[in-house]
């Protein structure tokens, strides 16, 4: 799906900031919230998680059905356009109505999703727009979760490690778009002997002029130079010696679509930002424009103090600042789709990202951070089901379809720990990755290992191209016991990459650390055994080839349930929720920085990068 962008033929106009806002406890009667939304109600701002705006423990934990409500007026000027409005998420399912009329029904909390409410919104005049956001999880969702009723009270269990934040948390905005017009963009890129083809597949929508419309392509470069065109009918265009967007230089062309009627009358105009850059796994290497490449950076969140799950623009710079200054060049979407703006800005900053779907918790091993036995098994009728799946390859259609022309993304991961040791497991993931691949062929394809069953037990692996693998050796497991750690993480480790042969990626490793507790020795909780574990676990890495990454979980404190061994949530962080370095941040960043020393220093002989530096 597009970005909402004000092209010249297109207007956005920024729904941000303060709706009215109401808890609703009816579980039935949605279709009369438009009609009756109390004029008193408080507000709540947007986009941010409604959980932590107020001081009140029922909406924090609230679950069910909330509603927000604006009332907007339509640009006078829009006479001629067709009326869209977009959010960029509502977590984890909306209803939308326009001045009462449904328009829009959506399912998914972290991709977007819009409705055309040119019917409701006469130019220069106002609409109220009315939106329900229901956070409940259950069998058929992504993530799953279950609900129980305990007397009159809705409870909701999921078995994922971090809180349910939900509302809209992401931008809100009304688009005045032409009625025939640009609906996608997919740019493909490839490398031939120095040349650069880029591959362009423009859509149109559906109207009775759409099949006599012209498409006028160019490619204008970082300055704004045209630098390749192309007339009706064609979809390669061709840069000769094309700068090339690497991890830390993320170089960006832009593609203008222009769709013109036979007449010559402009009818849309779509710009498409894309990086020329390949992405292959040959062996037991990742190499990014022929060129081997490690990984070093994070497992995140989407986690701040009032806005939750909220996206924020000064937030986001933050933390890519943090994240360069330590020497990061990567990160991945733990464990669901970041705001597009985050996307965005890795593209500019050259930054890379495993781009991961929403499908975490499936596993009855785990719960909320803990192993333990399986209360039920994981696939079949009583938990992850065929309904599942049908949720979990929708929500990947959507993902693949946001996020497909972002040259950071380098790698899709379609889920995060699930029970990949268990009948059914191959069952259910064959036909998803099956799905991701054609998709988006040009792309490979992994999951995040859950952290204790071995290379043997494991039956999924071999259907990825990638082994992502989260170990906890010496926290959840051999706490406190660095030395036996270190040599199980070894042994497992090398057991992964005698047995596949693939490129290995740690994309989990940590140990919880409760910022300013100091002993000597280092003990569990510690700052200095944070810094000791880190050190154990980059010892293995070292030793073993295979590994091609790692990304330390986490980058920052977040938010989880309450559990009796999570003190204010999972303190694994780098730094703590409000970003304060913890003792290790020195060590890695001293680590990563000549990492990246040691890369930039060696020669390549790949000759598409000899092309592009000759030129």
């Amino acid at each position: 799906m597009l970005r909402a962008k004000s092209t010249p033929t297109r207007e956005v106009v920024s729904l941000d900031g303060l709706w009215k806002f109401a808890v609703r406890h009816e579980p039935t009667a949605v279709e009369d919230w438009a009609k009756r939304f109390d004029p008193r109600a408080r507000e709540a701002a947007v986009p941010a998680s409604y959980n932590d705006l107020f001081a009140d423990q029922e909406i924090h934990d609230h679950v069910g059905w909330v509603t927000y409500q604006k009332t907007v007026r339509i640009p006078a000027g829009w006479a001629a356009k067709e009326v869209v409005i977009r959010f960029d998420a509502a977590t984890h399912e909306a209803i939308v109505w326009a001045d009462g009329h449904e328009v829009a029904h959506h399912v998914g909390g972290y991709t977007p999703f819009e409705a055309v409410i040119t019917d409701f919104a006469r130019p220069g005049e106002e609409v109220t727009i009315t939106v329900a956001v229901n956070n409940q999880l259950t069998l058929e969702t992504i993530p799953p979760g279950e609900i129980s009723q305990r007397g009159e009270r809705r409870t909701q269990t999921y078995r994922h490690d971090f809180f349910n934040y939900a509302g809209l948390t992401r931008s809100v905005w009304l688009c005045g778009v032409p009625k025939t017009r640009i609906v996608d963009v997919t740019v493909t890129t490839r490398l031939e002997s120095g040349v650069a083809r880029i591959g362009c597949d423009v859509r149109l929508s559906e109207t009775a002029e759409s099949s006599a419309v012209q498409m006028h392509l160019r490619i204008k470069d970082a300055e704004g130079a045209v630098v390749a065109t192309a007339g009706p009918g064609a979809d390669t265009l061709s840069l000769d010696a094309p700068t090339l967007w690497r991890p830390g230089c993320g170089y960006l062309y832009e593609l203008e679509a222009t769709a013109m009627s036979p007449e010559g009358e402009t009818l849309d105009v779509y710009s498409q930002p894309f990086g020329v850059r390949t992405v292959e796994v040959r062996g037991t290497e990742f190499l990014i424009n022929g060129e081997p490449f490690y990984f070093t950076g994070f497992g995140r969140h989407e986690d701040l103090p009032v806005f939750g799950r909220g996206h924020s623009d000064a937030h986001m710079v933050h933390d890519f600042a943090l994240m360069t200054w330590m020497g990061a060049n990567s990160f991945r979407t733990s464990h669901y789709p970041y705001a597009e703006d985050v996307l965005d800005y890795a593209d500019r900053a050259g930054i890379v990202v495993i781009d991961e779907s929403a499908a975490v918790g499936l596993n009855t091993a785990m719960g909320g951070g803990e192993f333990g036995h399986r209360d039920k098994p994981t696939y079949g009728p009583d938990y992850v089901t065929d309904a599942t799946r049908l949720a979990h390859e929708q929500h990947l259609r959507e993902l693949i379809a946001r996020d497909k022309n972002h040259p950071s993304v380098v790698l899709w991961s379609v889920a995060n720990e699930p029970d990949s040791c268990v009948d059914g497991a191959r069952e259910y993931f064959e036909p998803i990755v099956a799905l991701t691949r054609e998709l988006d062929p040009t792309r490979p394809v992994t999951f995040a290992h859950v952290a204790l069953p071995g290379a043997g037990d494991d039956r999924i692996a071999d259907l990825f191209d990638v082994l992502c693998l989260n170990r906890y050796a010496g926290w959840y497991f051999l706490t406190g016991d660095l030395a036996v750690a270190e040599k199980v993480l070894s042994r497992d480790l090398g057991t992964w990459a005698k047995n596949y042969r693939r490129p290995i990626i740690m994309t989990e490793y940590g140990a919880d650390t409760v910022a300013g507790l100091h002993t000597a020795p280092a003990q569990p909780w510690s700052e200095e055994y944070q810094r000791d574990f880190l050190e154990t676990y980059h010892r293995v890495f070292d030793s073993i080839p295979e590994v091609v990454g790692e990304q330390i979980w986490n980058f920052a404190d977040f938010a989880t349930q309450v559990t009796t061994h999570r003190v204010d949530g999972n303190r694994k962080g780098m730094f703590t929720r409000d970003r304060k370095p913890k003792s290790a941040v020195a060590d890695v960043r001293r680590r990563w920085l000549e990492l990246k020393n040691r890369a930039s220093s060696t020669p390549t002989t790949d000759p598409e990068t000899t092309a592009e530096e000759q030129a």
